[in-house]
């Protein structure tokens, strides 16, 4: 069997290396580009639903939009409807930030895809849907306290 997601965790980790080196001149930290990210193109998410969407646990969550906060890049606001639920909003200082982080991202994409026609950059993002949703199963069941069997 090919180790797919050998090559897979190595160019997740090469980018995610770059953002890293490129966004320290914004005092952004391992990783926390992801959540701006998330926060601008969805303001008003709850902490839980970024998590999930970020694929990390809630306490990872939580320290990382901790930071955040202290550096002026998101603001929590309570719900209108029900004061324990905090929405996460982008400040000024991360809707500022946003468009770079975008453009770093847009151009990791035309790098990374260069030489692809249209038609394989459709099946590579289709079978790496695929794969996201097989694996977002075992993700689910490991979260809630279950053990895979091998």
């Amino acid at each position: 069997m090919k180790e797919i997601l050998r090559e897979i965790g190595m160019i997740a980790r090469a980018l995610d290396s770059i953002s890293n080196i490129e966004f320290k001149d914004y005092d952004l930290t391992k990783g926390q580009y992801l959540y701006i990210v998330r926060i601008c193109e969805n303001p008003g998410i709850i902490q839980e639903k970024l998590a999930e969407m970020i694929k990390v646990d809630r306490t990872t969550a939580a320290r990382a939009i901790k930071k955040l906060e202290i550096n002026d890049f998101v603001e929590k606001k309570d719900d209108e409807h029900n004061q324990k639920i905090k929405k996460l909003f982008p400040t000024e200082k991360g809707k500022k930030v946003y468009p770079f982080i975008k453009r770093e991202n847009d151009f990791s994409n035309k790098i990374a895809l260069e030489g692809f026609s249209e038609e394989e950059m459709e099946t590579l993002f289709t079978l790496l849907q695929r794969v996201r949703k097989n694996v977002e199963i075992d993700w689910e069941f490991v979260k809630k306290g279950n053990k895979r069997n091998y």
